[in-house]
């Protein structure tokens, strides 16, 4: 059976065995880019596995405003915890790529993880390091300004996304609008523009209609601690 697993995420965590008995209970499922796996707010009894694609997570305010918590990347578990704790979801995930998953059932995946106790540690040691991430980016929050968050984000988008140019620098691949780095960020659009400008006259960065180039990751690096 060929399972094309990914090899990050939870699903690289997985054992043969594990990935095999997971894709049995699964079905597969394609988004295109820009929809909606599923809403902040749904009650819904499913978990995803990206296959192939990325995804963004992202809670929004009552005024409306999107919060972007994270970027998920092929491999990765979503909706674990409205299928654990029966609560509605806790975000909103949408597709940055066309993305296929895998779907499986909350009552198949609690099953799965009652037969595979390995696979239930790697899932508490993946939510840890989510929380340990959490957790350091409320702490960035409060310790730098805006265009040393936007460094930070950019640094981050660099090493996960990033493309080596020709002639020297990186580009970042994944496209990404400044409203959804400024809900990333935790900042206004007019501030992220801001920063962005302020980084490109230093000659760190190239901006363009949704893709950066990182030309000096180490300068980043500085004015970001």
């Amino acid at each position: 059976m060929t399972t094309d697993a990914p090899t990050e995420g939870f699903l690289a965590e997985l054992s043969p065995r594990e990935l095999e008995v997971l894709h049995s209970l699964a079905r597969r499922r394609r988004y295109k880019r820009g929809s909606t796996l599923f809403n902040e707010g749904d009650s819904s009894d499913w978990v995803v596995v990206v296959l192939k694609g990325r995804v963004k997570v992202s809670s929004f305010t009552s005024e409306g405003k999107e919060i972007v918590l994270a970027l998920r990347e092929p491999g990765a578990l979503l909706g674990e915890l409205a299928a654990l704790d029966g609560q509605p979801r806790s975000a909103t995930v949408s597709a940055l790529d066309p993305v296929e998953a895998l779907m499986v059932s909350g009552d198949d995946f609690r099953a799965f993880l009652q037969a595979a106790p390995q696979a239930s540690l790697r899932l508490l040691q993946m939510l840890t390091r989510r929380l340990r991430d959490a957790d350091r980016k409320r702490i960035e929050f409060g310790a730098y300004d805006t265009v040393g968050r936007v460094a930070l984000r950019l640094l981050e988008l660099a090493e996960r996304f990033g493309e080596a140019m020709p002639e020297a620098g990186v580009r970042i691949s994944l496209s990404l609008s400044q409203e959804e780095l400024a809900g990333w960020v935790g900042s206004s659009r007019e501030a992220v523009n801001k920063a962005l400008g302020a980084l490109q006259r230093h000659g760190w960065i190239e901006t363009h209609r949704r893709r950066i180039n990182v030309l000096d990751p180490e300068a980043l690096r500085r004015r970001a601690t």
